[in-house]
């Protein structure tokens, strides 16, 4: 594990490090501390230096229509570790120290894998979230969040993000894959142990830490995904468990893209929405006077601080895009979250207007064959929870001081205090 650590990590985030002092940009965005506070300016930068960038070892790009052109493309594929633009040895290295853990940022889990496999892979989990499965869910959506919001209100030092944000999508996530309510924490455990590692150069202790836990994680699958098999419910893991028609392996990387897919970006979008709602108080005075307007609030939260801020294509043969010819086999990435302020296509993009008509042109969810399968169920969640806290608590305001999760690509927080003030009478009747 120490070894695949350094091949994946430690060497590349020595190399980022070196690169980011002798000016590469993609290395400066990657790795300065600035970056996780704030990315949008380095973005900026890129995007001023080109619409597509050339850097050592990749391509990089801040513009939307060419990261929008690239993930739509049928000539741009997953980029899997062992696909890299390494030496052959590390290769070899990669390959030979897999752990076989059901990660979503590994094959074969469907982020990680092409047309065909991935083809037959989101078949059968895309059924979890079709537009009539989430509508079946909207009810349930809003009980749980009725109960959270009746338990926040009982918390001496309420948190945003651990008593409201993180436990209503592992709620509904849990009922999808027929997990039952005592086994929630755990599942956040996971998910908070393992979503460094879609950053590039973490440390060996946060890369051993997530490995452990996704070990825990596929030990309890297992038995969960074999129980389903011979008591079967009402629940998508249970029909892929015994349809057949997915392996053991697969099986258990789809209900880890599952957990992921219904889990992560609703937290961050929550967290984040309250944020930009705190810092522009007339965008919130429009929501409270026109509460119609969530969804497309929703949108624009997620255009202003995208919950997922930079994704990666490789090329599957030689190509040309903007003038510039790609190698098969070469690497762009693809910086969504600073695509989503390009002035090409968002007129004042640095301002957060909820009005904006065309917010949800936003990359957030990805594009192309693999957009994000949850992104119907966050968007609902998103609207219900956020439009329910500030319509039972019309006094919430910030009580201390925010903190961030520290990560790059995955951006949210950890943690926002809040005084929540006097439950609003409309609410309590």
């Amino acid at each position: 594990m120490w070894i695949r650590w350094a091949v994946i990590n430690g060497a590349p985030g020595i190399m980022l490090r070196k690169q980011a002092r002798n000016g590469n940009p993609l290395a400066q965005y990657l790795t300065d501390p600035a970056a996780r506070e704030n990315p949008y300016p380095f973005g900026d930068r890129i995007r001023a230096r080109g619409r597509l960038l050339s850097v050592p070892y990749a391509y990089v790009s801040a513009d939307h229509e060419i990261c929008r052109t690239i993930l739509r493309h049928k000539d741009f594929g997953a980029t899997a570790p062992a696909a890299f633009d390494v030496p052959a040895p590390v290769k070899w290295v990669i390959r030979a120290t897999d752990p076989k853990l059901a990660s979503p940022v590994e094959p074969p889990a469907m982020l990680m894998v092409d047309p065909p496999e991935h083809t037959r892979y989101r078949k059968l989990v895309a059924q979890a979230f079709t537009p009539r499965a989430v509508t079946r869910l909207r009810d349930r959506i809003g009980a749980v969040t009725s109960d959270l919001l009746d338990e926040l209100e009982q918390r001496e030092n309420p948190d945003v993000i651990g008593d409201f944000a993180l436990l209503l999508p592992i709620a509904i996530i849990s009922e999808i894959l027929g997990i039952p309510a005592e086994k929630r924490d755990d599942m956040l455990e996971v998910g908070h142990a393992g979503s460094p590692l879609l950053d590039i150069g973490i440390p060996w202790q946060t890369f051993r830490d997530a490995n452990a836990a996704l070990r825990e994680a596929q030990d309890y699958m297992t038995e969960h995904i074999a129980a389903l098999r011979a008591d079967p419910g009402d629940n998508i893991l249970s029909d892929l468990a015994t349809g057949g028609e997915l392996t053991d392996t697969e099986l258990l990387y789809s209900a880890a893209l599952i957990a992921g897919a219904g889990f992560e970006t609703t937290v961050n979008l929550i967290g984040n929405g309250v944020m930009a709602l705190h810092r522009h108080p007339d965008q919130l005075a429009l929501l409270r006077a026109e509460p119609a307007r969530w969804p497309a609030a929703v949108e624009e939260i997620l255009r202003y601080d995208s919950p997922v801020q930079m994704t990666s294509r490789t090329a599957l043969r030689d190509i040309e895009i903007n003038g510039i010819r790609i190698a098969e086999g070469e690497m762009v990435a693809l910086l969504i979250g600073a695509a989503n302020r390009d002035p090409r296509v968002f007129d004042k993009p640095n301002a957060f207007d909820i009005t904006r008509g065309n917010a949800r042109e936003h990359l957030s969810f990805s594009s192309g064959v693999h957009a994000c399968l949850g992104a119907s169920l966050a968007r609902m969640e998103g609207a219900i929870a956020l439009g329910a806290l500030y319509e039972r608590f019309p006094d919430l305001r910030l009580d201390g001081t925010p903190q961030r999760r520290g990560l790059l690509n995955l951006r949210g927080y950890q943690r926002i205090p809040i005084s929540i003030g006097t439950r609003s009478q409309l609410a309590a009747g």
